[in-house]
């Protein structure tokens, strides 16, 4: 990788000196932008709470004593395996489906493992008020397309989980023999789920995930799960429906979870319900119940004890640790800059919609209407939601242990879910923590959020230039409104409604663009496969959307710097992984990998090879009738 040239090969010629240094850490499956950022934070974070005992903040003291819990290895060690034989001896008493449906609604309430999920969320078409919604079980491989014939990498996975699987058993009592036969048998039901599983690129479609069945016509339908009595033990009232994600799936529980097949499913329960809580319990179990995923990230250790118990109180309190954060390390003035480039954004993209030429004025008119009813949410929320002070921790002081307390706030947090089917919909909660370097669009309540801790280097910083920006943090908040306009997001109307606000034509040649995009990224190789242009078309027009307004705003400004912005685009997109872990992803993620998002949406942008001199021969070229344009 020596002096490669912007004209063939932008995100390498950006990175190139990074990536000849940059090292994965042991515990991670990458390294890069996000990653790097993600351990600034964390480490700033862990830092001020080993020094920070004791708080007035009640919130933020239940989550400093739950750390505490999950940090004393010393007191996990003494207690091994103990906390858990509890909950493998109710799996071991169950003897048939008579008995497990007996004992089913408190066994969802401690979310112990189920063929099936339950949730309580914003009903798609309905989004004031919440809706029941029924979804298949989880898949041990990460995707159906996994359990095709002849896949090596399922092999091989397989045989790390097995090999994982075998050893937990055996330290929590299981003979060797009983251990192979019990994790076989826990597979062979496992992949007879598979078949009826929503893949993840048609899970992607998000329309198709909204099947609302009367809730006597589901309860009918399902002879061997005892719908009626569980609903009747965990809901707050019995609804009119339900909202079935996979029906394909429930037509099939009858045949897939039965007494004939009681002998695999018990074998899965044992086997999952081990595998969820191996990493509360001691050392050696929480470094053996890691093999797997370590195998399908490729990362060569698991994390160090302290990380690893800061990433599980962080899982639980993570709206207390990001109020905290936000409080503390993201300032008014940068708040208020932020806030300011994302209503420039809505303006360019108002904009471009009064000025587009393939919508008709109906639509258009919707369009700008749902553009200005997005709203707006920066670096934390005004408040914490309620369910946070609930999760109240028994410390170590008065006999709390990091296990007992995991499985209360889990009995709260999914009772709490169930309740919320009588409660409106609190538009102004967010979905994830203001320590989370991320940002999103929620499309049931046509919201873009931008939690403070992506709102730095190299993202955005002060100390930046404005074109820098808008090629970081710019293109991230331009994504973000994208969203409400790419193939998903342009099915729900102002309201977050799940609504065809579109005239038949425009969605027809709104269609064929998406199929150009689709196209565009369809096949790229990468990481010794190739990339789905099917799962990763959402997130493709948002990028490309995103990317383009940005580029018309940093244009907009005094001091505009097309080169700046370009190779910041390029920056916040570097990323060093694995094999394992790219794989992975391609298999998985909505998201092109983090080169090609880098490289191909700026092939799309004449100002791309104005601004680097790129000419026909260049391997960055590409002829402008290949060049993809939506918003």
């Amino acid at each position: 990788m020596t002096n490669v040239r912007m004209q063939d090969d932008f995100y390498t010629a950006v990175n190139q000196e990074w990536l000849k240094t940059a090292e994965i850490p042991a515990d991670k499956p990458a390294t890069g932008g996000f990653v790097a950022l993600v351990d600034e934070i964390d480490q700033q974070l862990m830092t001020d709470f080993k020094q920070l005992k004791q708080t007035d903040n009640a919130l933020l003291q239940h989550f400093l004593d739950y750390y505490a819990l999950a940090a004393d290895f010393k007191t996990r060690d003494e207690l091994g395996i103990n906390p858990i034989l509890p909950f493998i001896a109710r799996v071991r008493s169950i003897n048939n489906l008579t008995e497990y449906n007996q004992g089913l609604a408190d066994w969802v309430l401690s979310s112990l493992p189920t063929p099936f999920g339950l949730s309580v969320d914003a009903d798609m078409k309905d989004t004031a008020h919440h809706a029941l919604y029924a979804e298949a079980g989880s898949l041990i491989l990460p995707d159906k397309t996994y359990y095709d014939e002849g896949n090596k990498s399922a092999e091989q996975l397989l045989a790390v989980f097995t090999d994982m699987m075998v050893q937990l058993l055996q330290k929590v009592g299981f003979a060797p023999v009983v251990a192979t036969k019990t994790v076989k048998e826990a597979l062979a039901f496992d992949r007879s789920l598979a078949p009826f599983v929503k893949s993840a690129e048609e899970a992607a479609d998000y329309a198709k995930l909204y099947n609302p069945k009367p809730l006597s016509d589901f309860i009918a339908q399902q002879q061997t799960i005892d719908f009626k009595k569980l609903f009747s033990r965990v809901l707050p009232v019995q609804p009119d429906k339900i909202i079935v994600t996979e029906p394909a799936y429930f037509e099939q529980l009858n045949e897939l979870v039965n007494d004939d097949h009681f002998d695999q499913f018990k074998a899965w329960l044992l086997v999952m319900t081990i595998r969820d809580w191996s990493g509360y319990l001691n050392e050696e179990m929480r470094q053996i119940s890691s093999i797997y995923s370590r195998a399908l990230s490729g990362s060569k250790e698991a994390k160090p004890q302290q990380k690893s118990a800061y990433y599980l109180a962080l899982g639980m309190f993570n709206q207390v640790v990001g109020d905290y954060y936000g409080r503390r390390y993201f300032g008014a003035t940068a708040k208020a800059d932020v806030e300011a480039m994302v209503k420039k954004m809505i303006g360019v993209y108002q904009n471009r919609l009064e000025q587009n030429d393939w919508l008709t004025t109906e639509t258009r008119e919707k369009a700008i209407v749902k553009l200005n009813h997005l709203g707006i949410h920066v670096g934390y929320p005004e408040k914490i939601a309620p369910i946070f002070e609930k999760l109240v921790t028994v410390p170590q002081a008065d006999d709390g242990t990091l296990f007992e307390n995991t499985a209360d706030f889990i009995r709260t947090i999914e009772t709490e879910n169930f309740a919320k089917l009588t409660q409106p919909v609190d538009r102004a909660k967010w979905e994830m923590g203001a320590a989370t370097v991320n940002a999103y669009y929620s499309p049931s309540k046509n919201v873009i959020v931008f939690p403070a801790a992506i709102l730095q280097a190299p993202f955005y910083s002060l100390q930046q230039s404005s074109s820098a920006n808008y090629g970081g943090i710019g293109a991230v908040i331009a994504h973000e409104i994208s969203h409400a306009f790419d193939n998903n997001g342009a099915q729900f109307d102002e309201f977050g409604n799940l609504h065809n606000w579109w005239q038949a034509t425009d969605l027809d040649h709104f269609k064929a663009l998406s199929q150009a995009m689709i196209t565009e990224f369809d096949g790229l190789a990468f990481a010794d496969q190739k990339v789905n242009g099917k799962l990763t078309v959402s997130e493709n027009i948002a990028d490309a959307g995103g990317l383009s307004c940005a580029l018309e705003a940093a244009k907009g400004e005094d001091d505009v710097d097309l080169e700046a912005f370009f190779v910041n685009w390029a920056t916040i997109w570097r990323m060093k992984a694995t094999q394992q872990y790219q794989q992975l992803l391609l298999n998985i993620d909505v998201h092109a990998p983090n080169a090609l998002r880098a490289n191909v949406q700026v092939q799309n942008l004449a100002d791309f090879y104005t601004t680097f001199d790129v000419q026909s021969a260049d391997k960055m070229y590409l002829a402008p009738d290949k060049r993809v344009t939506i918003w």
